[in-house]
């Protein structure tokens, strides 16, 4: 079983190892206030003292910006324009889990959101790191747009699953993750998110393939590579195992970016670099790593999966691969999950990505908006189009009245007055 430690930082979870608390050392008895221990005797054995409570850990969560820190639509929002897919679905019906470090339920924009929570750490279902807050808003939180708040989740009406496993402390401890993921295919999750780096374990495999089993999709990072690593990085789990939906992340020009683990097999891409999304009670800006990409294909697949409840998992995988944009180079799938075109398209659901039939022949063709109008040209069209057809006029009057005039020989001609008229 493989060491490792956690990263958390502007690259987000980066595992080379699965965390838990460490257990509290074994404190000595205490005997209750209002009474002294009693003294052993020769014919009465001492009892035995109940272990003490272990002690809650500190949870400092962190705090983010205000609303009005986010003073433009967040730029992964405009680039995946997930809003289009929203009149036809916005994920009602279909659970997600959140494999990570908590979440924060008292987020406006994730208030009400989670049906169930699970630590496998043994110390609280609070997010303390914040990490699992992030990635809950990218793929849920509610649209609050009335109320000047720019960003909002891929697929708001999910129901989430808080599967707790890591507390941000490192350790050899390989069984955390897998219990986690475990437990959300037992509450049927539809759709586990994994944003995490970790080692191929027997464990880890085990609980991939029982989520399956239950038809779970399970999406997962495909991890990240810092640069002095670069050459040296090896393929991260779960991402790379068979069945799971391998994320890696692009920047706002659509390159793959720097820190994304070409070792990994990657199936797509999404936006994983500069990206917004929940913390604490506020925002957080600046987030990068391939933690994020994954949330948002996971907001995509469960936008599919409500759409679309009779594919099976794989069937789901196989329609947002045969729906992206297209691979642009080394680490990057099948390119940028378009999450309209994997909602509404018309897919054979037995095609397979990379067959020459697996093309989608179509789907929902969003409605160009009228271009505004511009009243000074159409007050100047409308001024020659008048103006031409008085023209026309004073013609067609013309070549009534000047034969006439010729035949009289310009004379001016006499009216009679009617006899009932004289005065």
């Amino acid at each position: 079983m493989r060491g490792g430690r956690l990263a958390a930082g502007a690259g987000g979870l980066a595992l080379t190892s699965v965390l838990v608390f460490a257990p509290a050392a074994a404190a000595a008895p205490v005997a209750p206030a209002d009474r002294p221990l009693a003294a052993p005797t020769a014919s009465k054995k001492p009892e035995r003292q109940a272990p003490p409570p272990r002690p809650k850990p500190e949870c400092n969560k962190p705090a983010g910006q205000p609303a009005s820190a986010i003073t433009v639509e967040p730029w992964a929002q405009r680039r995946l324009d997930f809003e289009q897919a929203w009149p036809i679905t916005r994920g009602k019906g279909v659970t997600v889990a959140v494999v990570d470090s908590g979440i924060d339920t008292g987020h406006p924009q994730l208030r009400n959101k989670v049906a169930a929570s699970f630590d496998a750490t043994k110390t609280t279902t609070d997010d303390c790191i914040g990490h699992g807050t992030q990635v809950a808003g990218i793929i849920a939180a509610s649209d609050m747009r009335s109320r000047d708040i720019p960003f909002v989740g891929v697929a708001p009406q999910v129901r989430l699953l808080n599967a707790k496993w890591s507390s941000g402390q490192s350790t050899n401890d390989n069984t955390m993750l897998p219990k986690a993921i475990a437990w959300a295919a037992d509450q049927g999750a539809k759709v586990i998110n994994v944003s995490a780096d970790a080692p191929d374990t027997p464990a880890l495999r085990l609980a991939v393939r029982k989520a399956q089993r239950k038809d779970a999709l399970i999406v997962a990072s495909a991890g990240n590579v810092a640069q002095d690593q670069r050459g040296k990085e090896s393929a991260s789990y779960p991402a790379s195992y068979r069945g799971v939906l391998s994320v890696a992340a692009v920047d706002e020009a659509g390159t793959i970016a720097n820190f994304s683990n070409l070792k990994t097999r990657v199936d797509v891409s999404a936006p994983g670099q500069n990206v917004i999304s929940t913390l604490g009670d506020g925002y957080v800006g600046g987030l990068q790593g391939t933690s994020f990409g994954a949330p948002y294909a996971s907001g995509v697949a469960a936008l599919v999966r409500a759409r679309h409840p009779k594919l099976t998992y794989q069937q789901v995988i196989d329609r947002i691969l045969i729906t992206a944009e297209g691979g642009n180079g080394q680490g990057s799938g099948y390119g940028m999950i378009s999450p309209l075109q994997a909602v509404s398209a018309l897919v054979d659901p037995a095609a397979k990505p990379g067959a020459a039939d697996a093309r989608p022949m179509g789907g929902a063709v969003p409605i160009a908006k009228p271009e505004p109008v511009d009243h000074r040209t159409r007050g100047m069209g409308l001024a020659i189009a008048g103006g031409a057809l008085g023209a026309a006029a004073l013609v067609a009057f013309g070549g009534a009245v000047i034969p006439l005039g010729r035949r009289r020989g310009w004379r001016p001609g006499r009216a009679t007055v009617p006899a009932d008229d004289r005065d």
